[in-house]
Order: structure tokens, then C-alpha cells, then sequence
């Protein structure tokens, strides 16, 4: 006896095997995009760093809640890779900008932390609330697009509490390369 995929199954199993090396050649794009726009090969790692803890919050979300790993559920986290990649982006930026302008690494990621973390906050709130209504199924026809809010409402609450600290100490220790 042996079974597989066929009909709908067999095409869902493809796309799924295609979103996910997409998600691999997003971040590899992402990745040179932000080298050539820092000239380093290590500040992009800074940025990046956020997104396996982001991703992480977004399928422990759907976990939790017993959720599919949908076709839904994968354009969240493409949209959760972004937000969270955006918010490196304001801090990284701010943080080398201080350092060119003569201050030392720690004065400079401090100081990028205390003044892009309003604009953070509301960036993340704005895609948290918006994301809300997608994950309590409201409005009409709404069931299937529920893994679509849970990645995007767990991977941003958790990814803010980790990245905030973590990402101003990954840019301390690279800074050092």
C-alpha cells in the first residue's frame, strides 16, 4: 500500500516547497540590498537579525492557536519579514549615522535606540491593530484568512519585546568586525 499527493493536494505541496525557497532568495535579496546600501557585509547581518525571531514568533503563533500553515499564513510572514526588517532599518541606519558624525559605537546605537523607538512602536502597533481583526476572524468570509493575522499579530508582539534588546547588542558586538 502507498499513498501520495494528488488533484489540490499535490499542487498546494508544490507551492509550499515554492514559497519557502522564495522566503530563502527574499532574504539573500534583502541581504545585498542592504550591503550596498551600508558598504559592509556585517551591518545587514545587524538588520537581519530580527527576522528568525520574528519568524519564530509568527509560527509559534499559529502552533498555539492550532493553526494551518497556509498560503495565507506564508504571504504574513512575508509581510511580518518586512515590518520587522523595516524597524532594524530605522535603528541600524540612525545608529552608523551617529558613528560617521564621530561617536563611538555604544553612544550611537543608544542614542539611535532612544530616538527611533517611538517611530518603531508605532510602525509595529499600526500592523498589530490592523492585523487584529484578520486574526479574530471578523467580517464576512473571514475563516480562511485567519493564519494570515496570527502570523503577523504573534510575530510582531514577539519580535518587538526580543529585537529591541537584542538587535542594539548584535550591532555592538558586529560593530567590532
Amino acid at each position: 500500500v502507498s499513498g501520495k499527493f494528488q488533484g489540490e493536494a499535490e499542487a498546494f505541496k508544490e507551492t509550499v516547497s515554492s514559497l519557502t525557497f522564495l522566503l530563502f532568495i527574499a532574504v539573500f535579496v534583502m541581504y545585498v540590498i542592504l550591503a550596498i546600501l551600508y558598504e559592509s557585509y556585517v551591518h545587514p547581518l545587524t538588520v537581519l537579525s530580527s527576522l528568525p525571531v520574528a519568524t519564530v514568533g509568527g509560527l509559534a503563533t499559529l502552533w498555539i492557536f492550532g493553526s494551518e500553515m497556509s498560503l495565507y499564513a506564508f504571504v504574513g510572514l512575508f509581510m511580518l519579514m518586512g515590518i520587522v526588517k523595516k524597524n532594524g532599518i530605522m535603528m541600524i541606519d540612525f545608529a552608523i549615522q551617529r558613528e560617521a558624525e564621530g561617536k563611538d559605537a555604544y553612544e550611537a546605537v543608544h542614542e539611535a535606540c532612544i530616538a527611533r523607538f517611538r517611530p518603531i512602536l508605532m510602525t509595529t502597533l499600526a500592523a498589530f491593530m490592523g492585523a487584529v481583526p484578520i486574526a479574530l476572524a471578523l467580517g464576512a468570509a473571514s475563516s480562511a484568512r485567519i493564519p494570515l493575522g496570527l502570523t503577523i499579530t504573534g510575530g510582531l508582539a514577539f519580535s518587538q519585546l526580543i529585537t529591541l534588546y537584542i538587535t542594539p547588542a548584535i550591532y555592538l558586538y558586529f560593530d567590532e568586525f
